[in-house]
């Protein structure tokens, strides 16, 4: 079983910032890979940035350049840092752990936060 606890939203207005936070505990393989989604009311849920273990990483394109994802595997934290922040990325962000095969990178589960509110306001 994995934990994972997310800090950091808020309300902040438009083009400042925030960082997020997430903790990982339990059942956590030394291949991993960490990431942050987001929804927003009346929409899917979608990939902001994961990190894998080994520290490549991975952005959607609406946050390149603004977000920065970042990791502490000793930790088994990952920290996004969001700048330049816009009313549509006002959202519930989702902290995710997969644990992966370190050969293929076939995730073995998925586990999820509890979701943490950003509210960008104009």
């Amino acid at each position: 079983q994995v934990q994972l606890v997310e800090s950091g939203g808020g309300l902040v207005q438009a083009g400042g910032s925030l960082r997020l936070s997430c903790a990982a505990s339990g059942s956590i393989f030394g291949a991993n890979v960490m990431g942050w989604y987001r929804q927003a009311p009346g929409k899917q849920r979608e990939l902001v940035a994961s990190i894998a273990s080994g520290g490549s990483t991975n952005y959607a394109d609406s946050v390149k350049g603004r977000f920065t994802i970042s990791g502490d595997n000793a930790k088994h934290t990952v920290y996004l840092q969001m700048n330049s922040l816009k009313p549509e990325d006002t959202a519930v962000y989702y902290c995710n752990l997969k644990n992966v095969d370190r050969y293929n990178g076939r995730a073995y589960d998925s586990h999820w936060g509890q979701g943490t509110q950003v509210t960008v306001s104009s």
